[in-house]
Protein backbone atom coordinates (compact mmCIF):
# COMPACT_ATOMS: atom_id res chain seq x y z
CA UNK A 1 0.00 0.00 0.00
CA UNK A 2 1.13 3.32 -1.13
CA UNK A 3 2.02 5.42 2.01
CA UNK A 4 0.80 9.20 2.11
CA UNK A 5 3.96 11.27 1.84
CA UNK A 6 3.96 14.63 3.52
CA UNK A 7 6.11 16.63 0.65
CA UNK A 8 4.29 19.48 0.11
CA UNK A 9 5.46 21.68 2.91
CA UNK A 10 1.46 22.35 3.63
CA UNK A 11 0.64 21.81 7.03
CA UNK A 12 -0.85 18.97 8.82
CA UNK A 13 -4.54 19.85 9.84
CA UNK A 14 -5.62 16.17 10.84
CA UNK A 15 -3.71 13.10 11.65
CA UNK A 16 -5.03 9.52 12.58
CA UNK A 17 -2.56 7.19 14.66
CA UNK A 18 -3.17 3.43 15.03
CA UNK A 19 -7.15 3.77 15.34
CA UNK A 20 -8.59 0.85 16.79
CA UNK A 21 -12.69 0.80 17.30
CA UNK A 22 -14.90 -1.88 18.30
CA UNK A 23 -18.42 -2.45 19.14
CA UNK A 24 -18.84 -5.49 21.13
CA UNK A 25 -16.89 -8.84 19.79
CA UNK A 26 -17.04 -6.50 16.33
CA UNK A 27 -13.94 -4.78 15.32
CA UNK A 28 -14.86 -2.20 12.85
CA UNK A 29 -11.37 -0.12 12.77
CA UNK A 30 -8.46 -2.12 13.25
CA UNK A 31 -5.13 0.35 13.45
CA UNK A 32 -6.21 2.98 10.81
CA UNK A 33 -3.49 5.41 9.89
CA UNK A 34 -4.14 8.59 7.92
CA UNK A 35 -3.17 12.28 7.43
CA UNK A 36 -4.53 15.21 5.78
CA UNK A 37 -3.04 18.33 4.67
CA UNK A 38 -4.01 21.99 4.46
CA UNK A 39 -6.45 22.53 1.63
CA UNK A 40 -7.03 18.85 0.67
CA UNK A 41 -9.75 16.85 -0.03
CA UNK A 42 -9.99 13.26 1.00
CA UNK A 43 -12.03 10.50 -0.20
CA UNK A 44 -13.07 7.23 1.85
CA UNK A 45 -14.76 4.96 -0.44
CA UNK A 46 -15.49 1.22 0.28
CA UNK A 47 -18.80 -1.14 0.80
CA UNK A 48 -20.99 -0.88 3.66
CA UNK A 49 -19.49 -2.57 6.86
CA UNK A 50 -16.20 -1.41 6.25
CA UNK A 51 -15.76 1.32 8.90
CA UNK A 52 -15.95 4.53 6.89
CA UNK A 53 -18.63 6.46 9.06
CA UNK A 54 -17.37 4.86 11.88
CA UNK A 55 -13.50 6.24 10.99
CA UNK A 56 -15.30 9.72 10.12
CA UNK A 57 -17.16 9.84 13.28
CA UNK A 58 -14.03 9.14 15.60
CA UNK A 59 -12.70 12.59 13.66
CA UNK A 60 -14.89 14.57 16.00
CA UNK A 61 -15.58 11.86 19.07
CA UNK A 62 -18.92 11.54 18.30
CA UNK A 63 -17.43 8.06 18.73
CA UNK A 64 -14.91 7.08 21.20
CA UNK A 65 -11.88 5.36 20.44
CA UNK A 66 -10.49 2.05 22.39
CA UNK A 67 -7.09 2.66 21.00
CA UNK A 68 -5.10 5.42 18.87
CA UNK A 69 -5.24 9.12 18.37
CA UNK A 70 -6.79 11.13 16.70
CA UNK A 71 -5.05 15.56 16.35
CA UNK A 72 -6.09 18.16 14.93
CA UNK A 73 -3.89 20.89 14.34
CA UNK A 74 -1.20 18.79 16.29
CA UNK A 75 -3.66 18.78 19.41
CA UNK A 76 -5.24 15.42 20.75
CA UNK A 77 -9.06 15.62 19.93
CA UNK A 78 -11.64 14.20 22.43
CA UNK A 79 -8.80 13.12 24.91
CA UNK A 80 -6.28 14.58 27.22
CA UNK A 81 -3.14 12.79 27.88
CA UNK A 82 -1.47 12.17 31.27
CA UNK A 83 1.08 10.01 31.13
CA UNK A 84 0.00 6.40 29.92
CA UNK A 85 -3.30 7.04 30.40
CA UNK A 86 -5.82 9.07 28.09
CA UNK A 87 -8.86 10.72 29.86
CA UNK A 88 -11.68 11.85 28.54
CA UNK A 89 -11.93 15.82 27.90
CA UNK A 90 -14.62 17.44 29.79
CA UNK A 91 -17.79 18.55 27.59
CA UNK A 92 -17.20 22.03 27.29
CA UNK A 93 -13.78 21.58 26.46
CA UNK A 94 -14.96 18.95 23.84
CA UNK A 95 -17.39 21.30 22.22
CA UNK A 96 -15.09 24.21 21.64
CA UNK A 97 -12.75 21.30 19.64
CA UNK A 98 -15.90 20.46 17.81
CA UNK A 99 -16.66 23.78 16.73
CA UNK A 100 -13.63 23.66 14.20
CA UNK A 101 -14.61 20.46 12.82
CA UNK A 102 -17.76 20.74 10.58
CA UNK A 103 -19.68 17.87 9.62
CA UNK A 104 -22.41 16.72 7.34
CA UNK A 105 -24.72 14.15 7.82
CA UNK A 106 -27.05 11.86 5.64
CA UNK A 107 -30.12 12.98 6.55
CA UNK A 108 -29.73 16.61 7.26
CA UNK A 109 -30.25 17.46 10.67
CA UNK A 110 -31.65 20.79 10.58
CA UNK A 111 -33.97 21.92 13.51
CA UNK A 112 -37.52 21.63 12.04
CA UNK A 113 -38.94 24.40 13.96
CA UNK A 114 -36.19 27.09 12.57
CA UNK A 115 -36.43 28.61 9.41
CA UNK A 116 -33.36 28.26 7.09
CA UNK A 117 -31.59 31.40 7.54
CA UNK A 118 -32.32 30.55 12.36
CA UNK A 119 -30.69 27.18 11.20
CA UNK A 120 -27.59 28.74 9.91
CA UNK A 121 -27.16 31.20 12.93
CA UNK A 122 -27.79 28.88 15.81
CA UNK A 123 -24.65 27.97 16.63
CA UNK A 124 -21.78 30.38 15.78
CA UNK A 125 -24.74 32.73 18.37
CA UNK A 126 -24.95 29.73 20.76
CA UNK A 127 -21.50 27.95 20.60
CA UNK A 128 -19.15 31.02 19.63
CA UNK A 129 -20.97 33.83 21.35
CA UNK A 130 -20.49 36.08 18.15
CA UNK A 131 -23.10 38.93 17.82
CA UNK A 132 -26.32 38.39 15.63
CA UNK A 133 -25.54 41.19 13.63
CA UNK A 134 -22.56 39.85 12.21
CA UNK A 135 -23.69 36.46 12.31
CA UNK A 136 -26.72 37.06 10.02
CA UNK A 137 -24.61 38.86 7.71
CA UNK A 138 -22.41 35.77 7.43
CA UNK A 139 -25.37 33.61 7.33
CA UNK A 140 -27.14 35.22 4.09
CA UNK A 141 -23.35 35.23 2.32
CA UNK A 142 -23.42 31.65 3.36
CA UNK A 143 -27.17 30.85 2.00
CA UNK A 144 -26.33 32.97 -1.28
CA UNK A 145 -23.02 30.68 -1.71
CA UNK A 146 -25.17 27.70 -2.11
CA UNK A 147 -27.77 28.64 -3.87
CA UNK A 148 -30.74 29.54 -0.86
CA UNK A 149 -30.74 32.99 -0.22
CA UNK A 150 -34.03 33.44 -1.41
CA UNK A 151 -35.16 30.72 0.87
CA UNK A 152 -33.88 32.05 4.23
CA UNK A 153 -37.02 32.43 5.79
CA UNK A 154 -38.63 28.99 4.79
CA UNK A 155 -38.70 25.74 7.27
CA UNK A 156 -37.09 23.00 6.53
CA UNK A 157 -40.01 21.27 5.98
CA UNK A 158 -40.92 23.35 2.52
CA UNK A 159 -37.40 22.07 0.78
CA UNK A 160 -36.33 19.78 -1.23
CA UNK A 161 -34.04 17.46 0.25
CA UNK A 162 -30.83 19.01 -2.38
CA UNK A 163 -31.92 22.04 -0.54
CA UNK A 164 -31.72 20.47 2.87
CA UNK A 165 -28.85 19.61 2.31
CA UNK A 166 -27.28 22.83 1.12
CA UNK A 167 -28.47 24.41 3.95
CA UNK A 168 -26.55 21.68 6.00
CA UNK A 169 -23.36 23.22 4.28
CA UNK A 170 -23.96 26.21 5.55
CA UNK A 171 -24.76 25.45 8.72
CA UNK A 172 -21.68 23.68 9.16
CA UNK A 173 -19.28 26.40 7.18
CA UNK A 174 -20.98 29.16 9.26
CA UNK A 175 -18.38 28.35 12.05
CA UNK A 176 -15.45 29.02 10.31
CA UNK A 177 -14.40 25.26 10.41
CA UNK A 178 -10.72 24.27 10.14
CA UNK A 179 -11.89 20.70 8.87
CA UNK A 180 -15.33 19.76 7.09
CA UNK A 181 -16.40 16.12 7.21
CA UNK A 182 -19.15 14.66 4.67
CA UNK A 183 -20.60 11.64 5.87
CA UNK A 184 -22.31 10.21 2.50
CA UNK A 185 -24.00 14.01 2.40
CA UNK A 186 -26.10 12.80 -0.78
CA UNK A 187 -26.82 8.98 -0.10
CA UNK A 188 -30.36 9.75 0.85
CA UNK A 189 -31.23 11.97 -1.87
CA UNK A 190 -33.00 11.45 -4.79
CA UNK A 191 -30.90 11.12 -7.96
CA UNK A 192 -31.96 14.32 -9.78
CA UNK A 193 -30.85 16.25 -6.60
CA UNK A 194 -26.89 14.99 -6.07
CA UNK A 195 -25.62 16.81 -8.58
CA UNK A 196 -26.60 20.45 -6.97
CA UNK A 197 -24.87 19.52 -3.64
CA UNK A 198 -21.81 17.87 -5.44
CA UNK A 199 -21.47 21.18 -7.17
CA UNK A 200 -21.29 22.96 -4.01
CA UNK A 201 -19.06 20.86 -2.60
CA UNK A 202 -16.75 21.11 -5.41
CA UNK A 203 -17.01 24.82 -5.67
CA UNK A 204 -15.79 24.19 -1.36
CA UNK A 205 -12.71 22.00 -2.49
CA UNK A 206 -12.04 24.92 -5.44
CA UNK A 207 -11.80 27.05 -2.76
CA UNK A 208 -9.05 25.37 -0.74
CA UNK A 209 -11.26 23.94 2.45
CA UNK A 210 -9.70 20.84 4.05
CA UNK A 211 -12.04 18.05 3.65
CA UNK A 212 -12.78 14.35 4.17
CA UNK A 213 -15.74 12.81 2.51
CA UNK A 214 -16.83 9.29 2.84
CA UNK A 215 -19.07 8.97 -0.27
CA UNK A 216 -20.44 6.34 -3.15
CA UNK A 217 -20.39 9.20 -5.76
CA UNK A 218 -17.14 7.87 -7.52
CA UNK A 219 -17.33 10.58 -9.74
CA UNK A 220 -17.08 13.25 -7.43
CA UNK A 221 -13.62 10.91 -6.13
CA UNK A 222 -12.05 11.22 -9.70
CA UNK A 223 -12.63 14.69 -10.30
CA UNK A 224 -12.21 16.38 -6.67
CA UNK A 225 -10.11 14.43 -4.16
CA UNK A 226 -6.62 14.55 -3.70
CA UNK A 227 -6.49 11.26 -2.26
CA UNK A 228 -8.40 8.54 -1.64
CA UNK A 229 -8.51 5.70 0.40
CA UNK A 230 -10.35 2.38 0.09
CA UNK A 231 -11.58 0.63 2.99
CA UNK A 232 -12.63 -3.11 3.50
CA UNK A 233 -12.91 -4.53 6.76
CA UNK A 234 -12.00 -1.98 9.19
CA UNK A 235 -8.62 -1.71 7.34
CA UNK A 236 -7.09 1.07 4.35
CA UNK A 237 -6.43 -1.50 1.64
CA UNK A 238 -5.28 1.19 -0.78
CA UNK A 239 -4.40 4.82 -0.93
CA UNK A 240 -3.47 7.13 -3.26
CA UNK A 241 -4.11 9.57 -5.91
CA UNK A 242 -7.69 9.14 -7.82
CA UNK A 243 -6.24 8.43 -10.67
CA UNK A 244 -4.28 5.36 -8.98
CA UNK A 245 -6.62 4.28 -6.92
CA UNK A 246 -9.81 4.12 -9.48
CA UNK A 247 -8.12 3.78 -12.72
CA UNK A 248 -5.64 0.87 -11.56
CA UNK A 249 -5.81 -0.60 -8.53
CA UNK A 250 -3.28 -2.85 -7.55
CA UNK A 251 -5.30 -4.40 -4.63
CA UNK A 252 -7.97 -7.89 -5.18
CA UNK A 253 -10.17 -6.48 -3.61
CA UNK A 254 -10.10 -2.63 -4.18
CA UNK A 255 -10.39 -4.40 -8.18
CA UNK A 256 -13.60 -6.40 -6.75
CA UNK A 257 -15.37 -3.37 -5.66
CA UNK A 258 -14.73 -0.98 -8.14
CA UNK A 259 -15.53 -3.58 -10.54
CA UNK A 260 -19.41 -3.76 -8.80
CA UNK A 261 -19.47 0.07 -8.58
CA UNK A 262 -17.98 1.61 -12.26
Amino acid sequence: MTEHIEDSGRPVVLRVTGLKKRFGSLEVLRGVNLTVLQGEVMCILGPSGSGKSTLLRTMNHLEEVDSGRVELDGELVGYKQRGSRYVTLPEKQLAAQRARIGMVFQNFNLFPHMTVLQNVMESPIGVLRRPSREVKETAMGLLDRVGLADWSHAYPRTLSGGQQQRVAIARALAMKPRLMLFDEPTSALDPELVGEVLDVMKGLAADGLTMVVVTHEIGFAREVADNVLFMDGGYVVERGHPDDVLGNPQERRTKAFLSKVL
